[in-house]
């Protein structure tokens, strides 16, 4: 059972491998026949998929986490399902048991912003076919469809407010994030020190005014997916469910 094993050796992962190149090439036909299937998708026939869907994630991460304890990888300090993409997946099962729009107003930033980013540029030691990379892929590939789907289908997009929602909540978290961190020693949200390699950190100051630095760099970017959806749900009429 390599492919569950500890050791990435045999597995490592390549960036715009082969493999990565399937992901991505499954990820966007799967998004583009979402859209183009969208009224047909919204037929209340689909609620058990939203169901199977939401099981599936659950399934997948204690899954992950078994395989972390097996191989003695399971760590207080970095573990903990507190990491953005985490907290995405959570909402996304959460939006696919409730659909409550309040939870997708979050979801949505979240998902487009972070776990989108993490497809194309996967923080990834594990490659085909090894369990690890399969659950990255699903598990980050997943919440951006859903994401895409009660958007295009179920017609819920964000407003202005969303904006506001998104950082009060991460506001909340956050001295939960810092109390963790100084309990674990763990470095959850890069709140104690950026990456140990080079990333987009460094070009946003030295520590800790690269927090904030990042802070209003969300905000700008959640601005601007809010003014291209915003754009995009004057132009085309959709059906709204949500609650």
């Amino acid at each position: 059972m390599e492919w569950f094993g500890r050791s990435s050796k045999g597995f490592d992962f390549e960036m715009f491998s082969g493999s990565h190149f399937v992901m991505l090439a499954i990820f966007l036909i799967i998004a583009v026949l979402i859209f183009l299937n969208r009224e047909k998708l919204r037929s209340n026939k689909w609620r058990k998929a939203e169901i199977g869907v939401a099981i599936s994630l659950i399934v997948i991460e204690i899954t992950y986490h078994m395989w972390m304890i097996v191989n003695h990888n399971w760590k207080l300090k970095s573990s903990i399902p507190l990491e953005l993409c985490n907290i995405s997946l959570i909402l996304c099962v959460l939006l696919l048991l409730t659909r409550k729009k309040l939870i997708f107003e979050i979801l949505f930033f979240t998902a487009i912003l972070g776990a989108s980013q993490a497809i194309f540029t996967p923080a990834l030691n594990y490659g085909f076919p090894h369990f690890r990379f399969f659950h990255f892929f699903y598990a980050h590939i997943m919440v951006v469809w859903v994401t895409l789907y009660f958007t295009w289908v179920k017609g819920y997009y964000p407003t202005f407010l969303s904006v506001l929602k998104l950082i009060v909540f991460l506001n909340i978290l956050l001295p939960g994030v810092l109390l963790v961190n100084k309990l674990t020693n763990g470095n959850y949200w890069f709140l104690r020190h950026k990456p140990e390699g080079p990333s987009l950190l460094d070009a946003l100051g030295p520590y800790p005014w690269y927090i904030f630095s990042l802070e209003g760099v969300l905000v700008g970017l959640s601005l601007i997916a809010w003014l291209i959806f915003r754009k995009w749900e004057k132009t085309h009429p959709h059906v709204n469910h949500s609650m």
